[in-house]
């Protein structure tokens, strides 16, 4: 069995986690054949993310005094097929003090298929000057399923508030759940020219268009600052697998930009290639 990564495994780094699921891929991805020679790491990540779920995860901590906790939270995904075992929630996409009074974190959880999502089970370990952890609701996010849940709690995760719990199963609130039309992988490579001053550091972002009128939302293909330091250099080619709405099997047109952030914003691009996987898996 060959199971590829390719990916980071870092609070700083990508999308924060620190343990990934991998699922297994064909010899011929890992070894050099010459007859798969168009078998890049590229085509590899677009196949796994086409096997695996993205969930976004959102945390609210309530508006109470002492709610926030320095502990560190975990929370463990159910599905009808499987779970995603215990996931630490770590780097908060939008707080550096994660789990505070008042405010909403966002995390991602990657797994391979667990079914539809039936519960959750989230809690904390009880270490740090201030533990006790008062959650208002959870909200899972997984666009490649078309579906947004919201798990609600209202309750103390506290060995002294409440019932002691410090971690509890929460199931889904049916008539909050969100359907929409779900959301396909696309690999995106940005080719910079090799010209002076041709690089950017300011945040890209993209948006697809399809017939009749059918277009994805305008996407950054950054994770953060960070990233966008590091990618989009003179005469550099950068990849991405990013997950959007599905325009139909033609694309007819993109819109490519940034936001003119930074110093030195300005940004030669030389041309942009897309691929995604159709439904019977070319």
């Amino acid at each position: 069995y060959y199971f590829p990564c390719q990916r980071w495994l870092a609070v700083e780094e990508d999308d924060g986690q620190i343990v990934r699921e991998l699922v297994p891929v064909d010899e011929a991805f890992v070894k050099k054949d010459p007859a798969n020679e168009g078998q890049s790491p590229a085509t590899l990540g677009l196949e796994q993310k086409a096997k695996s779920t993205t969930y976004t995860v959102k945390v609210k901590t309530g508006d109470k005094k002492n709610a926030g906790t320095d502990a560190n939270v975990f929370i463990t995904l159910y599905g009808s097929k499987d779970d995603t075992g215990i996931v630490s929630l770590k780097a908060s996409k939008i707080n550096k003090n994660k789990f505070e009074r008042g405010k909403v974190d966002e995390f991602t959880v990657e797994s391979v298929d667990i079914g539809d999502l039936k519960k959750i089970k989230i809690g904390h370990d009880n270490k740090g000057n201030s533990t006790g952890w008062f959650l208002e609701w959870v909200e899972i996010d997984a666009p490649s399923l078309g579906q947004c849940l919201k798990f609600p709690c209202g309750r103390w995760l506290d060995k002294s508030e409440d019932d002691g719990a410090i971690a509890r199963i929460i199931f889904p609130a049916e008539l909050q759940t969100v359907e929409y039309i779900p959301f396909v992988p696309y690999e995106i490579t940005v080719y910079t020219s090799d010209i002076f001053g041709a690089g950017t550091d300011a945040d890209v972002f993209i948006v697809l268009y399809g017939s009749d009128g059918i277009c994805t939302q305008q996407k950054s293909l950054c994770l953060n600052k960070r990233e966008q330091r590091m990618y989009f250099e003179r005469n550099s080619v950068n990849q991405f697998i990013v997950e959007l709405e599905d325009v139909g099997d033609i694309i007819e047109k993109i819109r490519i930009g940034h936001n003119g952030a930074g110093v030195n914003s300005g940004w030669h691009l030389n041309r942009v290639k897309i691929r995604r996987l159709l439904p019977n898996g070319k």
